[in-house]
């Protein structure tokens, strides 16, 4: 029987409550199939693996694509989704509170929003002007849709551990219900944002092999996603059997 909206998003905040999940990112339909079928409570999107299936580049695929992309989603699966939301998809909070609207009536039971516009980080008050438009738009929506604060210092090029959590502070303070700063792989630095964010909870990024789940749950983190990384996993799939068929004529097993 499918699940409605509401029962979604109340499912996955319960999900933050306690424990650590893991809310694997797919970008289409076939992917979520195969996440589904292998027991996860919920589903996050990937702007990145969203832009490599339509031929683009992260960054390059715009706010009404992007929300059809979240409809189809939500619509496919009984799984709370949680959007990633890049920047909001516009240039002020202004914008980004209109577009957060638009976005909580595609279904998603959460919604990222960045602070950065992909090379710099926005400035602190501007960042924070742009997570309170979106608390606003969530409140006046009556629905009980998650905010995560982002903050990108760690993939811009502005490494600073305490600045990031100075930030994700801010961000809690005017509303994210969740924070995050994608890019950390040292684990007492990840530690360290646990604690200093306290009680929300946190959710961390797996990318590589530098950070193991078992360690993330021990530190506290309540949730781990995967970003990009299963959709770049099959494209590297892709272009190996590519090279292969290109170099030796045959293809590899599909078993």
């Amino acid at each position: 029987m499918p699940i409605d909206t509401a029962a979604k998003r109340a499912a996955f905040r319960d999900l933050h409550r306690e424990g650590c999940f893991i809310i694997p990112n797919p970008w289409d339909l076939g992917s979520l199939r195969r996440l589904e079928a292998r027991g996860f409570k919920a589903l996050a999107t990937t702007s990145s693996g969203l832009a490599w299936s339509l031929g683009r580049q992260d960054g390059e695929v715009g706010c009404d694509a992007v929300l059809d992309h979240l409809r189809f989603l939500c619509a496919a699966t009984s799984l709370p989704v949680n959007a990633d939301f890049e920047a909001g998809y516009a240039d002020d909070a202004a914008g980004v509170a209109v577009n957060v609207a638009l976005a909580i009536g595609t279904g998603v039971a959460g919604l990222s929003i960045e602070d950065s516009d992909g090379t710099r980080l926005f400035d602190r008050r501007e960042a924070m002007d742009r997570l309170r438009a979106a608390r606003g738009a969530i409140d006046r929506s009556g629905q009980d849709v998650m905010l995560i604060g982002r903050s990108e210092g760690f993939g811009v090029g502005r490494p600073d551990l305490n600045e990031t959590i100075d930030r994700l502070r801010a961000y809690a303070d005017v509303g994210a219900d969740c924070l995050y700063a994608p890019g950390i792989q040292d684990l007492d630095a990840l530690a360290r944002i646990v604690e200093a964010v306290a009680p929300k909870p946190v959710n961390v990024l797996i990318g590589g092999p530098g950070l193991r789940v078992a360690d993330v749950e021990r530190i506290g983190a309540r949730r781990i996603s995967v970003g990009g990384s299963l959709a770049a996993a099959a494209w590297k799939g892709f272009n190996t059997a590519l090279d292969q068929l290109m170099t030796e004529g045959t293809l590899p097993s599909r078993t």
